[in-house]
């Protein structure tokens, strides 16, 4: 007969000062995820590639939670210095537990008659760029912190994707009136393909370290209300069963339970977080 050990459900959250990884953590979006570790009780490393946001970013979380919060500038690109920069956090801070893949270019979208962001005018270096630092990038920081973990038997990889890395742009969004055909603004390719690209990675490595401890998810976002256009929110909201985008907090709970022992059942998943977009 099984044992069954009654738990508090709330302690599954607590990450009881593990040390967390984020790439591209001195955006918008990784100061959310840092905020929703920080309030599980992990320990946060924010890696970001621009020092002088770094910084800021980590001043600014030090006021709310000291003594949790590290910056190390990194180019997740750069195989040597990923590795040299793993290392090193593992000696000044501790063992790696959690790595949060984050960092992605975001391709803008254009118009005119020479609109790069239309596929016949996309140039291959933004293409190649948006590769490097949203999946081999991804694929560089799992292969080193996430090696670490495996030896250690134990560890989580959160992979942020896209409601656009399940489905793909809507273009009528940003069609303009009076434009023709081939100067419509539309979102650029590299946007969606390498959201869709972490998907694919998330399944690879859930299975790859299933036997090692290591469980691997993914996250898929809808957008986030910035000062957006109020022209935009209106198109997109009629695409949203909940009809409206997400507020600035909306998915922090949702990053602490993919991160967290509450979620110890769960690999290989992308978990759909878009309002029901992707439903329609």
């Amino acid at each position: 007969m099984l044992s069954i050990v009654t738990k508090n459900t709330l302690q599954n959250f607590d990450l009881k000062k593990q040390v967390c990884l984020i790439t591209g953590g001195a955006g918008f979006l990784g100061l959310k995820h840092a905020e929703a570790l920080l309030d599980g009780n992990g320990r946060v490393v924010l890696l970001d590639v621009n020092d002088e946001r770094l910084s800021d970013a980590v001043s600014k979380l030090k006021r709310a939670y000291p003594r949790r919060i590290w910056g190390y500038q990194l180019d997740i690109t750069n195989e040597n210095l990923v590795k040299k920069t793993v290392n090193k956090i593992e000696r000044e801070i501790g063992p790696i537990s959690v790595l949060i893949n984050n960092a992605a270019n975001n391709p803008q979208v254009g118009q005119g008659q020479k609109d790069f962001s239309r596929l016949e005018n996309f140039p291959i270096e933004v293409w190649q760029k948006d590769f490097d630092v949203g999946v081999t990038g991804a694929f560089l920081m799992s292969k080193y912190a996430g090696s670490l973990m495996a030896k250690r038997g134990k560890g989580v990889i959160l992979n942020i994707s896209s409601d656009l890395g399940v489905i793909a742009p809507d273009q009528r969004l940003y069609r303009k009136e009076g434009l023709k055909s081939h100067q419509q603004p539309v979102k650029p390719v590299t946007y969606s393909v390498t959201k869709h690209a972490l998907i694919g990675l998330t399944k690879y490595l859930a299975t790859y370290w299933a036997e090692s401890g290591i469980r691997v998810n993914s996250i898929s976002p809808g957008g986030v209300y910035r000062n957006t256009p109020e022209e935009f929110v209106q198109k997109l909201a009629k695409l949203i069963p909940l009809g409206r985008m997400a507020t600035q907090d909306e998915y922090k709970a949702a990053i602490l339970f993919l991160c967290s022992d509450a979620s110890s059942y769960m690999t290989g998943a992308n978990l759909i977080m878009d309002g029901g977009r992707t439903v329609w």
